[in-house]
């Protein structure tokens, strides 16, 4: 049986009890109303705690944490999985580095040596890593896709193959928040002859036993609860929740590249539709549980509970090396980029100096870091206004930090 405290289940093993305590305070002060954290280390499941309810209307109670179902309410059970939104472009850079690492990818090469129809309006020099690092130039559309557009994987990737560049490809990085879902998928379809959500259950999920979805199938959609917005509390537990101005400014105004970039589809899509999660967005849909996320980090770097691992030490090396650094023309704050994955750094505070992962916008979050052996996996359905770093994400990596 698992453990029950202040309302939250499952277990801490002895050491790391202080992400535990974290958790259960995300409840009673930062606003968490549903959410789940897993903790591998050097391979091995060492946090694995769940609690709130499965969807994000359901009322849990300040003082006992969990709703329960005799409250009508279901709980958030262990297996809940949520839509993680951007963490799941740490899955696709994995595709695109895993068919480099078998040979069958060029980082180096153009875009347009898989995708020649990419060559148009001057992106003929867009090479794969230039994608991967957010350098590709097309992190908005001129006009923006409609949600039942943005399903169409044709039709997308002839819209971005057809979008002239924002900045000279390769000179500058800004974050694609949309655009990167058909960049990176219409790249694995294009070398592999497979659709991204396809291939991603195929070799990478199916493989490691996760609970991972890029295109969530029907016997799996009772598992995913209702995610949507909610307003923590300001303190926060003391961790700064509002944004620096020019980052606010950069938000409201309509002409910005930044809401440009994340209005690439308009009106934004209702993530709770059937037809939107059935769907493969691999920079912004993907359905995955807490631990499937910290379990999938935990194979990038090393065997996981006997498994074999995902990354050779030589592509874990691919994925953490600085290729992109300092002001981001959407995010409007410094960032950090390896190849598909965030670095630690002020935007996106990590474990320390060489963790790579990738946040999601509203909370979830997922990163590896080496050295420690600790890879981490955060899923919540209560999405905050935050981009890169949620203070409920933030207060249980610094627990896992204080424990190592």
């Amino acid at each position: 049986m698992d453990d029950v405290i202040g309302g939250v289940h499952g277990t801490a093993v002895a050491g790391f009890e202080a992400v535990r305590d974290a958790f259960v305070r995300n409840f009673a002060e930062r606003g968490e109303r549903g959410a789940a954290v897993t903790v591998y280390r050097d391979g091995h499941k060492v946090v694995d705690l769940w609690g709130g309810t499965k969807d994000v209307e359901g009322a849990a109670t300040r003082e006992h944490g969990v709703a329960t179902r005799e409250h009508g309410v279901a709980p958030w059970e262990h297996g809940t999985a949520q839509i993680v939104r951007s963490a799941t472009k740490g899955v696709a850079a994995a595709a695109l580095l895993l068919l480099h690492q078998r040979g069958e990818l060029d980082l180096a090469a153009p875009v347009g040596a898989y995708w020649p129809e990419f060559k148009a309006r001057g992106k003929e020099h867009v090479l794969v890593r230039h994608v991967l690092a957010h350098r590709a130039g097309v992190p908005a559309l001129d006009r923006p896709l409609t949600p039942a557009e943005a399903l169409d994987p044709d039709l997308a990737a002839a819209v971005v193959a057809a979008q002239a560049p924002f900045w000279e490809p390769g000179t500058d990085h800004g974050y694609h928040a949309h655009t990167y879902s058909w960049l990176t998928g219409e790249l694995v379809r294009r070398v592999t002859g497979r659709p991204v959500g396809e291939w991603i259950d195929a070799e990478i999920a199916r493989p490691l036993g996760l609970d991972l979805w890029v295109g969530l199938p029907d016997a799996a959609a009772a598992r995913a609860g209702r995610v949507g917005r909610i307003e923590p509390p300001d303190a926060a537990g003391g961790l700064r929740v509002r944004p620096k101005r020019n980052v606010s400014e950069a938000y409201a105004d309509p002409r910005s590249l930044t809401r440009r970039a994340f209005e690439a589809i308009d009106p934004a899509p209702d993530e709770n539709d059937p037809a939107y999660r059935a769907a493969a967005l691999p920079a912004s849909n993907g359905i995955a549980t807490a631990d499937a996320l910290a379990r999938f980090y935990a194979a990038l770097i090393g065997e996981v509970d006997g498994g074999a691992r995902l990354f050779t030490p030589e592509t874990v090396d691919l994925a953490r090396t600085e290729a992109a650094a300092g002001p981001d023309r959407v995010l409007v704050v410094n960032t950090r980029f390896g190849l598909g994955y965030m670095l630690h750094g002020g935007a996106s505070p990590l474990l320390g100096p060489g963790s790579f992962g990738h946040p999601g916008r509203g909370g979830a979050l997922g990163f590896a870091d080496p050295e420690s052996g600790v890879a981490f996996g955060y899923v919540t359905n209560g999405m905050a206004k935050g981009v890169t770093a949620d203070p409920r994400a933030q207060a249980l990596v610094r627990a896992v930090r204080s424990v190592l």
